[in-house]
């Protein structure tokens, strides 16, 4: 009997290093599909315009990727704030139903805001995400904070990564214990 395909869910506020893990564990994983969200918006015209709306545009398009790869036999990993259950349920279900394992992870760390403000940006998304996240009421930021705490609280089986800032390593080595 086969094993089934991972999906591993990176969920987290901004700057909490989602996307720094994915690209570690998908170097390490090959044949795993690298699902960055923020990167597929990159691919529709007028993104920077309406970098919420595109996101919400593509959001199916990424769930198609995944669960076509998932029916493939190969694993997903998706770095992506969800903080809305039924989002995290229509990726999650897409998973399952392709054949695939679902794991769901919370990245955290103590200060979010300063990791990301500090953080090198070297690709268009970021730079979008940059921006909206600079230009975001600190009311809205709190806002996604208490609907992903939330939101956690009624996942089953959820891993919880406390990151420390500067600590790639100790990071993904604790993600792959926990993922096993």
């Amino acid at each position: 009997m086969s094993r089934q395909p991972l999906v591993l869910h990176l969920n987290g506020m901004p700057g909490v290093g989602k996307s720094t893990l994915a690209s570690r564990w998908a170097d390490a994983h090959p044949g795993t599909l690298l699902l960055d969200v923020d990167v597929l918006r990159t691919w529709v015209s007028g993104w920077r315009d309406d970098f919420a709306a595109t996101g919400a545009a593509v959001r199916p398009v990424a769930i198609a990727m995944l669960a076509t790869h998932v029916e493939q036999g190969h694993g997903v990993v998706l770095p992506q704030l969800l903080a809305d259950a039924s989002e995290l349920d229509r990726f999650r279900h897409a998973a399952e139903a392709a054949g695939g394992r679902w794991v769901e992870v919370l990245v955290e760390a103590a200060d979010p805001g300063s990791r990301f403000s500090a953080r090198e940006i070297n690709q268009p998304h970021l730079e979008a995400v940059h921006r909206m996240v600079a230009d975001a009421e600190p009311s809205q930021l709190a806002s996604y904070a208490e609907r992903l705490a939330s939101l956690t609280d009624q996942v089953d089986g959820l891993i919880r990564l406390p990151t420390t800032d500067g600590d790639v390593d100790g990071a993904y080595s604790a993600l792959v214990a926990a993922v096993g």
